[in-house]
């Protein structure tokens, strides 16, 4: 039996929402924070750009209570039911910091409740979430952040910069289209001067799909925060982590590559043996069972839809090493 709870909080006069779930019992429970991936991506992993509400974030909360932990997930203050009266009083403001003040807020919640072992916090990110949750981590190293977590678990974490992995994705999609080597010499062009400090000012000629994509990066109502993810990589960061920490991407997933991805997270971390690997063979970016072959698979197409499910390999992986590291 498992039991939610919704809760409420303020931070810099906005109001945050998020989903306590916990099994049965007062505790004390090793807890988990979930943070969502980029975008509009809500509490449960959905997305407004996204077809369905079967989302895995909540899915995973629900195997983690029925496994005797309690959760947190969280809208970000960009996401959710409120993102639209939150975005005008949101721009500019949007930079690495505010996630992470949004995360620390979100952990001073979890921590308020009784039944949570506050000794015993795991941060868990998707894509995006990941940087965050590990940007949390190198902060308390610091000494910066008075609740520490004991470990975090990265799935689907970027191993190359943010604009990298943009450009094999658009490469990816155009390589498909005809006249798509053109369309894509004209992304790379934007791209460049983007990276150089520019404006994208994508060319008429990119289709709209692509071109917006692009504009979002240097729209005011998401800097500094754009640029800041532009040059990210887990892998300048995952070898000075300093607890116990999980990298997990599936070989289904299309967004974050397993070898493109997972290699420079294995270099970056071969000093570390705090760093685990795991790479289920069916998961996809959000962690969902794919048996289709990759080249019949369609980005985001299925993801949330209803009927599909976590992919018991990841869960199993995330549990088990979960369980280990929150022992005692």
């Amino acid at each position: 039996m498992t039991h939610s709870a919704e809760v409420g909080w303020t931070l810099d006069g906005i109001d945050m929402f998020g989903t306590i779930m916990a099994p049965d019992g007062d505790g004390p429970f090793p807890a988990v924070v979930l943070v969502a991936g980029s975008g509009p991506t809500d509490r449960d992993w959905n997305s407004p750009m996204l077809p369905g509400t079967n989302g895995s974030g909540r899915l995973l909360a629900e195997s983690f209570a029925e496994n005797g932990f309690i959760t947190l997930r969280y809208d970000k203050r960009a996401s959710g039911p409120h993102v639209v009266e939150n975005l005008p009083r949101l721009a500019g403001t949007f930079s690495m910091a505010s996630h992470l003040a949004e995360l620390a807020a979100a952990v001073d919640v979890l921590v308020a409740d009784p039944r949570v072992d506050r000794s015993r916090i795991v941060g868990l990110g998707n894509s995006e979430g990941c940087v965050h949750v590990l940007h949390y981590a190198l902060a308390q190293a610091e000494q910066r952040l008075p609740i520490p977590f004991c470990g975090l678990v990265l799935a689907a974490p970027p191993g190359r910069s943010v604009g990298a992995v943009l450009g094999m994705q658009l490469s990816a999609q155009l390589s498909a289209v005809p006249g798509g080597q053109k369309i894509l010499a004209l992304v790379r062009e934007a791209t460049t001067r983007f990276s150089a400090g520019g404006s994208m000012d994508p060319d008429e000629a990119i289709p709209d799909a692509v071109a917006n994509v692009l504009r979002s990066f240097d729209s005011p109502v998401n800097l500094p925060f754009a640029r800041e993810l532009w040059s990210e990589s887990v892998a300048d960061s995952i070898g000075e982590v300093a607890i116990p920490a999980l990298v997990l991407i599936g070989e289904k997933d299309l967004q974050i590559d397993a070898a493109a991805d997972g290699e420079p997270l294995r270099m970056a971390a071969a000093g570390n043996p705090l760093v685990t690997f795991s790479f289920p063979a069916n998961a996809n970016h959000v962690l969902k069972h794919e048996l289709r072959p990759r080249a019949e698979i369609v980005p985001g197409t299925n993801y949330n839809e209803e009927g599909t499910r976590l992919d018991p390999d990841a869960v199993m992986a995330i549990l088990s090493w979960t369980r280990h590291v929150t022992a005692g």
